[in-house]
């Protein structure tokens, strides 16, 4: 069984990830299909799993929450429908909350844009806010794709905790840049860690996850002080390699710490500093 210490990131997969933060553990993105197996994520289009995760649902600690992007193949699979508990809440979308609670899951938490769901215990908090995410930044976010949201998650040790005693991640979903998303920084401020849906997907020549170039993008727009790019090796779609972004953060400068992880391994989850002004 997984146990991590507390104030990680654990990478399973894909977008799936354990954040221990304090007493809390969540689940991001549930994805558990072995390497080889299909996945349909709608409209006919399938994909084949090129990785093996690193963890199963009989591998995980026990749950707080999950915490879903969007209702897409590759980030809630048929593994997850069929092991996950149905008590168990997840915080989502509006339009993911409704199919999942048909499916059976009985503790749904629906948020939009801006709202937030806070879970305490023994004085720690952990408040996750729902930020602005578009699939593909067209007009097929409001006729096929499934709604996405970001995230942002803060954990307070105890009820006073101020900025200082704050850990603020950045979860990008599967989104690309777009003129909502600067409100992020204008609202919270400086990002200790954000992970970034990358890969590049692209179907009928549409973008539907950030490649190298809008993942640096995004990174100017919000400036955290540590990125963790996720989910850009592990299905046929994506066509942007890790690599691709590795060098074009490093060709435009830009501040924040790059932090590849690998499946199964634990990283610390640490409070930045300030991030640099833009010159």
């Amino acid at each position: 069984m997984l146990d991590p210490e507390p104030d990680t990131l654990t990478f399973i997969g894909n977008a799936t990830a354990l954040l221990t933060l304090g007493p809390f553990t969540i689940l991001t993105d549930p994805n558990f299909l072995h390497r080889g197996q299909w996945v349909h994520i709608g409209h006919g289009l399938h994909t084949r799993r090129r990785t093996e995760p690193a963890a199963q649902p009989a591998d995980l600690p026990a749950l707080d929450a999950v915490l879903l992007s969007h209702l897409h193949g590759d980030h809630f699979d048929r593994v997850a429908r069929q092991e996950l508990s149905r008590d168990l809440p997840i915080v989502t979308t509006p339009h993911a909350a409704r199919a999942l609670g048909r499916a059976g899951f009985r503790d749904t938490r629906d948020l939009r844009p801006w709202h937030d769901h806070t879970l305490t215990r023994d004085g720690a908090s952990l408040t996750v806010t729902a930020v602005p995410a578009r699939h593909s930044g067209t007009v097929l976010d409001h006729l096929l794709l499934p709604p996405v949201m970001g995230s942002v998650v803060e954990y307070r040790s105890t009820p006073d905790a101020g900025r200082a005693g704050t850990l603020r991640l950045y979860l990008s979903g599967d989104t690309m840049p777009h003129r909502t998303l600067r409100p992020i920084h204008e609202r919270f401020g400086d990002l200790d860690v954000a992970v970034l849906h990358l890969g590049g997907t692209r179907v009928l020549g549409l973008w539907l996850s950030m490649n190298d170039r809008h993942g640096a993008d995004l990174l100017q727009l919000l400036r955290p002080g540590a990125v963790v790019p996720v989910h850009h090796d592990d299905y046929g779609l994506f066509t942007s390699p890790l690599s691709n972004f590795l060098v074009e953060v490093a060709a435009r400068g830009l501040p924040s710490r790059v932090r590849p992880v690998l499946r199964g391994e634990s990283i610390p989850l640490r409070r930045a500093g300030p991030a640099p002004e833009e010159g």
